[in-house]
């Protein structure tokens, strides 16, 4: 929850032919409506200036690169046609076709607060990195984050997976207007809720959810994969800031409740006077002011229905973090994996990458974790340093096998 945390916890056209002809989704989601050039970093060594200031190795930076607003086509929470917004970053070089990274970025609350609308190199920095050492970068903003209609349905990974697929395909017409082609390998990775979407980008792409891009690799960084057996348990134990707690917690009911309506009325959940916290969790309102209005410590935040909801799910409830958490429990991935986290872990705790690797494990499928060892330079969090780690050790990855 990068905002929370920086506002005050510690420290938040000339077309290829080929290309155009041959998307089957020019017409549908996927369709690309305008693209918006952001910001050029001319050589290696402004790409390098804009990561270290932001305290991201660029030991892998090769080239400069053009960055790149798309608005495209896509489907809601629901299936309904709408639109979304994402970043697209290319290498300034002269290699026609690329292999494509998507990056999905962590947890934000506010709407601007998304990768191609905001220039904190927090959130793009990764696609910096990834485009600078070759690739084409890719970095959704979800639904209802940067210029796309809101809310911002938390946590879904169904409309995360559309969202990042039909990015993908707006990228490569984009692509194809600038001279470049974008291959079919795709290298997912994400950090926090973007782990989740990672890995549900390559669970659609191996099972031909489009008939141009597949998965080559997967590796999301310090994700949330079993929030029915760890990730929630962990939110009324010490190992989680108590104030994250609290926004954690209210994120994820009023976001499940406006999708999938698992309780009443908010004073069913939530103590009075937090009853009116779902109106700040509607993607207009800053992170300063949400921390502000939160509750110290998650037993200040929540009614015992709304304790026992979350500790002992039923009904929509728990059908819904069943799909949430089937990322790592029902699919059995074909392509590399690897799992990278940071011990300590206060938002994501540790447990959940166990938990992904022992499920993985039971489906015959290996997927090594990665010790990042720990950073707290950024923002005193262990969390939000392990993706400061973990995109340059991604980015060495990805490279040794695409290349």
């Amino acid at each position: 929850m990068r905002r929370l945390l920086s506002s005050g916890i510690a420290g938040a056209l000339i077309a290829s032919s080929f290309a155009v002809a041959a998307t089957p989704a020019a017409a549908g989601p996927g369709r690309l409506i305008t693209a918006t050039a952001l910001h050029t970093y001319a050589t290696r060594a402004d790409v390098d200036a804009a990561l270290t200031a932001d305290k991201f190795d660029p030991g892998t930076d090769r080239y400069g690169v053009r960055t790149y607003r798309l608005v495209y086509r896509t489907t809601d929470a629901t299936g309904h046609p709408t639109t979304a917004s994402g970043l697209v970053a290319l290498p300034i070089n002269a290699k026609r076709k690329l292999s494509t990274v998507s990056f999905g970025h962590g947890t934000e609350i506010y709407q601007p607060d998304a990768p191609s609308t905001s220039d904190d190199i927090f959130l793009i920095g990764p696609a910096l990195t990834f485009a600078s050492a070759g690739f084409a970068a890719v970095a959704p903003d979800y639904l209802g984050l940067g210029v796309g209609p809101g809310p911002h349905p938390w946590m879904d990974v169904p409309s995360e997976t559309t969202a990042s697929l039909d990015l993908l395909r707006a990228a490569r017409v984009f692509a194809g207007r600038q001279g470049r082609e974008l291959t079919r390998e795709v290298y997912a990775t994400g950090f926090s809720q973007g782990a989740s979407a990672a890995l549900g980008l390559a669970r659609a792409l191996q099972s031909g959810a489009d008939p141009w891009f597949r998965a080559a690799a997967v590796a999301p960084i310090s994700g949330a994969y079993d929030f029915r057996h760890a990730a929630i348990p962990s939110l009324f134990t010490p190992a989680v800031h108590p104030v994250l707690a609290s926004a954690y917690t209210t994120y994820l009911l009023v976001a499940f409740d406006r999708l999938h309506d698992i309780y009443p009325s908010p004073a069913y959940v939530f103590r009075p006077p937090y009853t009116t916290l779902p109106d700040l969790f509607d993607g207009t309102h800053p992170g300063e002011e949400v921390l502000q209005a939160l509750p110290p410590t998650i037993n200040d935040l929540l009614t015992p229905a709304g304790r026992a909801l979350l500790l002992h799910p039923t009904g929509r409830f728990a059908d819904a973090l069943a799909v949430l958490d089937s990322v790592c429990t029902d699919w059995s991935p074909r392509m590399p994996v690897r799992l990278y986290y940071s011990p300590g872990d206060e938002e994501a705790v540790n447990a959940n990458t166990e938990h992904c690797q022992t499920t993985l494990a039971a489906r015959g499928v290996r997927a090594p974790t990665v010790d990042l060892g720990v950073n707290t330079d950024y923002n005193g969090f262990v969390h939000e340093g392990s993706e400061v780690l973990g995109v340059p050790q991604v980015t060495r990855w990805f490279t040794s096998l695409n290349s």
